[in-house]
């Protein structure tokens, strides 16, 4: 085999682009071409690599399956990276299968990995950790195998569980060590330090303080009455109710839990559920018949009791009222918390990723645009948007999953 094409592939798996292109900088050879698309999407030319990637491709043709299949799978992530989220899922299949099939399986585990991370990308956590099940995390480099720990991270932070993603950070930093991949390590350390960032807060009686993720975890487990403005629902320790499709019900019941032990009264209720400055009879009347359907599907955790001036909440057993409520509340966060990885989205990903329609996000993000939080980057089909991290709390917990959707 060519020493300068080994030496440059041993550079690139180091994450030494710069040595890698040393040496083949000059050189039009199909195997040449893909490692410098390799090489160029380490440097963050995604671009330029998913050019060079697809020469290479068509430079193998079918004569060499494996090199063609190898250059499907770099052409993915960079897909990936570049949040190209719709990529054709049939050709990396097929890229797969043809990997297995000549026994290269380290490739054949990448492909496996490039599809779970989309998954994760696009809030679909139980089927990312549905097919992660079936990759064996002991069998994998040591590169591969922090990266899986990394999505297993991922999975359990957006469902709260913070003493399972800190256990898989602490064994991906260890597999990051292995390979010798300065920016592995970087990406690991990242994820490790949202885990002590501000995550959620909690409200009681009239307090407010802010939660990290342990903390979170920790209330999630107590035998109090938690209406978690997180993921629209309502749980006691023993019983959960998702409120997820009813909106106008959640909102009467946030009312209630922010202003509890006291009752919360009508006219707030109405303005906050219904979205009207001035209530009439006919608001009352339907407050009367929501608040009715809210006793009913609250009836195995609390009861709703009227009051002179309103209504409050009362739990069964005397246990306390918590809300738990975002650290950020306003407008399109959940596509502000997308951007916040630093990566240029185009409108139709993130129209993917939050499972909605392209013009609600485009008009989300003209919004945010008006506002100064986002920009854009390219011009027509190519125009992309980004935002600036937002500092001081886990932007990715704001993904967290409705119950519905799990």
């Amino acid at each position: 085999m060519d020493p300068l094409i080994v030496a440059a592939a041993r550079a690139l798996t180091r994450g030494d682009a710069v040595g890698a292109l040393n040496r083949v900088a000059l050189r039009n050879d199909p195997a040449a071409l893909a490692l410098r698309g390799i090489a160029m999407a380490q440097l963050g030319d995604l671009e330029r690599a998913r050019a060079l990637l697809r020469r290479a491709a068509h430079a193998f043709g079918a004569t060499d399956a494996v090199a063609r299949a190898r250059c499907v799978v770099a052409e993915a992530e960079v897909a990936l990276a570049s949040r190209e989220l719709g990529w054709p899922g049939r050709a990396l299949d097929a890229a797969r299968a043809t990997l297995e099939h000549h026994g290269d399986h380290r490739n054949a585990a990448h492909a496996r990995l490039l599809e779970v991370r989309r998954l994760l990308l696009i809030g679909r956590a139980a089927a990312a950790e549905q097919a992660l099940a079936g990759i064996g995390l002991t069998t994998l480099a040591p590169a591969l195998r922090a990266t899986a720990r990394l999505v297993v991270a991922g999975i359990a932070m957006r469902r709260l569980q913070a003493t399972r993603a800190r256990s898989a950070l602490r064994r991906a930093e260890r597999d990051a060590r292995d390979a010798g991949i300065a920016a592995l390590r970087a990406e690991v350390q990242a994820a490790a330090r949202a885990l002590d960032e501000p995550a959620a807060r909690a409200i009681s009686r009239g307090r407010t303080r802010t939660l990290v993720l342990h903390e979170v975890e920790a209330i999630l487990r107590s035998k109090a009455l938690i209406v978690d403005a997180c993921r629209h629902a309502v749980r006691d320790g023993r019983a959960i109710v998702s409120l997820v499709r009813r909106p106008v019900l959640f909102s009467l019941l946030r009312v209630m839990a922010e202003a509890w032990p006291a009752d919360a009264a009508r006219e707030t209720l109405i303005a906050r559920a219904f979205r009207v400055k001035r209530a009439d009879e006919s608001h009352r009347a339907r407050l009367r018949v929501e608040i009715g359907r809210l006793r009913a599907r609250l009836r195995p955790l609390a009861s709703v009791t009227a009051t002179p001036r309103g209504f409050v909440l009362t739990p069964r057993a005397g246990r306390d009222v918590l809300l738990l409520a975002r650290v950020v509340e306003e407008p399109h966060t959940a596509v502000l918390a997308l951007l916040a990885d630093g990566e240029s989205w185009s409108t139709s990903a993130l129209a993917l990723a939050l499972s909605t329609s392209q013009r609600t996000v485009q008009r989300s993000i003209d919004a945010l645009a008006a506002a100064g939080k986002v920009r854009s980057v390219g011009r027509g089909r190519a125009r992309r948007w980004v935002a600036p991290a937002m500092p001081g709390f886990a932007a990715a917990l704001l993904l967290s999953v409705p119950l519905a959707i799990e």
